[in-house]
């Protein structure tokens, strides 16, 4: 049984009326703001996400079909997909590392190198094998540090200070 209110979103759906919207905020943002809070506790984000849900409602309000589901069932769904793909969102931006524009590697120049001592892969053994094994993947086998990462199933963040160290080593043997 549909309700005059749910007939009349409907109807103003179809016409593209924006009246809708301010019905539908009336009629249905406590119940969809009580379907968001499940899935994000923070009350702002919560509320940024009700509000994202309503943009989405209106662009796609003329694909609704009444046939297919209730306007509630409509509704929830993609308050619920909204909520989903913030906190994937939030999860994606706070798992990426921030990297540094300017490189923490050690710059060589060919003036700065002892060319007695140019043969890498001799010296390479002297310094400890977890960074021969990081040096190796990254120098002489290609890999980027993702790559390396993934392959040698090491964290990123370890990659990285591996290949600090090892080359600070290398340093000390080429620059002494």
């Amino acid at each position: 049984m549909i309700s005059s209110i749910e007939k009349e979103i409907v109807h103003l759906f179809e016409t593209g009326d924006k009246k809708a919207i301010s019905l539908l905020y009336e009629n249905y943002s406590d119940a969809l703001y009580g379907v968001i809070k499940k899935i994000i506790t923070d009350d702002e984000t919560a509320q940024d996400v009700l509000q994202e849900s309503f943009v989405k409602i209106w662009r796609y309000s003329k694909k609704y079909d009444s046939s297919k589901a209730k306007l509630f069932t409509w509704l929830y769904r993609i308050a619920y997909n909204t909520a989903i793909d913030k906190v994937r969102s939030l999860k994606n931006k706070t798992g990426k590392e921030v990297q540094i524009e300017t490189s923490v590697v050690y710059k060589f120049t060919a003036d700065s190198i002892n060319q007695d001592v140019l043969d890498l892969k001799k010296h390479l053994k002297t310094i400890d094998e977890k960074y021969q094994i990081v040096i190796n993947a990254l120098f002489f086998e290609g890999m980027t540090q993702q790559e390396a990462s993934d392959e040698l199933d090491i964290p990123l963040g370890t990659i990285k200070s591996r290949l600090k160290i090892g080359l600070r080593e290398l340093k000390k043997i080429y620059n002494p």
